[in-house]
């Protein structure tokens, strides 16, 4: 590992240089295992970050940049840029998956386990009564619940 910008002291600024590593990995190296969800469906890393570290770095820490936190790009389908990247928990970065199953109750929408926790729904369950076609308060329903 190069180290031209000095920032690399401390183990902070190393899992930042890991998170920076692995974004480029993803999408330009063909022999990455994740590849096929990034750089083969055209995910792109802009150009201020692709090749400056120290770039991604100011901006990870002008942005909430914090160790118990991941990488996520709010449009899943989106390039990785400053206006479409945050740092989130790993439960957020879940829910911002492409194969999430979304629920619309009422005004709001929600993912399956956003639905079985907020409702004290056991997640088997809750896609049995889908995969059956339930709908409504049958749907939500705690009774029978496993």
């Amino acid at each position: 590992m190069t180290i031209k910008h000095g920032l690399l002291q401390g183990n902070r600024n190393r899992r930042l240089y890991k998170i920076w590593y692995d974004m480029k990995r993803r999408c330009y190296n063909q022999n990455s295992r994740n590849y096929r969800n990034y750089g083969g469906r055209g995910i792109e890393v802009c150009d201020q970050w692709l090749s400056d570290f120290a770039e991604f770095y100011h901006w990870a820490m002008e942005n909430g940049y914090d160790d118990r936190l991941q990488l996520d790009r709010i449009d899943v389908n989106g390039d990785y840029e400053p206006i479409n990247c945050r740092f989130a928990t790993h439960q957020e970065q879940q829910n911002n998956r492409r194969n999430n199953r979304l629920i619309k109750i009422g005004n709001e929408t929600f993912t399956c386990a956003q639905v079985c926790r907020k409702y004290g729904i056991n997640p088997k369950t809750f896609h049995s009564r889908l995969k059956r076609g339930w709908t409504g308060q049958k749907l939500l329903s705690r009774r029978n619940a496993i």
